[in-house]
């Protein structure tokens, strides 16, 4: 069945069986080692091709079947990728644009991805038409902690009952920088942030959802400050010093 019906059935279960409201957590992120897997003699030969001051393309992807509250991923075939505006992102990208041997940062948009996209190399192939260099790949994984239980991707929430004063929201946001034209990884990062105050969130699913929000964007802003710190080390391995 598909994801966005499965995902309208819950909510119409949920009206049927008289409860007054009910709240489905988002879908799962991306798995990089699903839409990156080749043969291990071939990753091995991939070599970096540094060329600095690089240009930076940034995107967003999770798991082909991706529903959030406010969005439904743009689905491809190993991912979907997910609108920038979302996620409150210009006045990061700038950051990104302070870093060292940057020159520009581009979000990449669905529209310069392939139909049948399904691997990095196609993120890859969408990065080189905007002439980037490096291609920074993003994923969040959000989980609902309520009542001592984790909830995770596609957990239906009764608003029914109060949870407890410790129920959060915790996103953690990974990335990996790719080389555009060789496909080779130059390195990793990740952050984890927390929404407190659920519970006074709890009075409608759009107030949930602004919670789930909240913490999906102290994730990418504290991920953003860990990749400036993987970025640092990319520089003093790679960039020629003149």
């Amino acid at each position: 069945m598909p994801t966005l019906l499965k995902y309208l059935l819950c909510s119409v279960i949920v009206i049927c069986t008289g409860c007054a409201s009910s709240y489905v957590t988002p879908g799962e992120p991306a798995n990089f080692a699903d839409i990156n897997r080749e043969d291990i003699a071939e990753i091995v030969s991939r070599k970096p091709s540094p060329n600095f001051p690089a240009r930076i393309a940034v995107i967003r992807i999770q798991a082909p079947n991706y529903v959030s509250y406010t969005e439904e991923g743009q689905r491809y075939g190993g991912f979907s990728i997910i609108p920038a505006h979302e996620l409150t992102i210009d006045n990061t990208l700038q950051k990104i644009q302070q870093w060292p041997q940057v020159t520009t940062v581009v979000p990449v948009s669905s529209l310069l991805i392939p139909a049948d996209a399904k691997s990095i190399d196609d993120l890859r192939l969408a990065a080189a038409k905007l002439q980037a260099d490096v291609l920074m790949i993003y994923t969040i994984d959000t989980k609902f902690y309520i009542n001592n239980h984790f909830h995770s991707s596609f957990s239906m929430l009764s608003l029914g009952m109060m949870p407890d004063r410790n129920a959060n929201v915790t996103a953690t946001a990974t990335a990996i920088f790719t080389d555009v034209r060789t496909g080779f990884t130059y390195g990793t990062a990740d952050a984890t942030a927390k929404a407190t105050g659920l519970t006074s969130a709890w009075s409608s699913d759009a107030t949930v959802d602004k919670k789930r929000v909240e913490a999906e964007q102290l994730a990418f802003n504290d991920l953003v400050k860990a990749a400036d710190q993987t970025w640092q080390g990319i520089v003093e391995q790679y960039a020629v010093k003149k």
